[in-house]
């Protein structure tokens, strides 16, 4: 479903008008076709397929025995992405860190970040848009094992409220082995680390 540009811009110009502002004076009257623009961009995922992505995959089974697969784990880290809280529509940003155990299939390594970028381009919750990655990789790929670490800062926390500027929220969703909190410390602590 796309963004209807035109309902957001009229809606924005009512939101300026209604804190006592002036859409038609010179700062402000491109306000609300830039604010439909921008978040034609920033809620691109609503509708979108998380998952195509990952549809090219490619088979691992190796070696003289079919059925020989990777013993380590596939892991990116660093992924800057944003997304909208969708209790006060403020951004929040951060990074991603993925790990997955393949099964019979690998995906190159471009599509993570990809999976990342449909799924935050939405009203999210942290907690949330964690648990649809790990889903999402888990059912495409069939993985052994997902874990997904995002690590973001949100700006209802860090310019409303309380106002912790330094303040990030941490979350871990995983799936298969990576269930065992102690199969998994092994990936925490390379994420923590930034090393091998």
């Amino acid at each position: 479903m796309a963004v209807d540009r035109e309902r957001v811009a009229a809606l924005v110009r009512d939101l300026l008008e209604a804190i006592g502002e002036d859409p038609d004076r010179p700062g402000l009257k491109q306000t609300p076709q830039r604010v439909a623009d921008a978040y034609a961009e920033f809620f691109s995922g609503v509708g979108a397929d998380a998952a195509e992505p990952l549809a090219h995959t490619i088979s691992v089974a190796r070696g003289p025995a079919p059925d020989t697969l990777p013993s380590g784990a596939v892991m990116v880290r660093g992924i800057r992405f944003r997304s909208f809280c969708e209790h006060h529509l403020l951004p929040f940003a951060g990074h991603a860190h993925i790990a997955y155990l393949p099964g019979e299939q690998v995906v190159g390594l471009g599509a993570l970040p990809r999976v990342v970028d449909v799924l935050a381009a939405r009203p999210q919750v942290q907690e949330r848009l964690g648990e649809q990655i790990a889903d999402t990789i888990d059912a495409a790929l069939d993985a052994r094992g997902v874990l997904v670490v995002l690590d973001a800062a949100h700006e209802c926390v860090t310019m409303r409220g309380g106002r912790q500027t330094d303040a990030t929220t941490l979350t871990v969703a995983a799936r298969g082995v990576y269930a065992d909190p102690v199969a998994r410390a092994e990936l925490i602590a390379l994420i923590a680390g930034g090393g091998a």
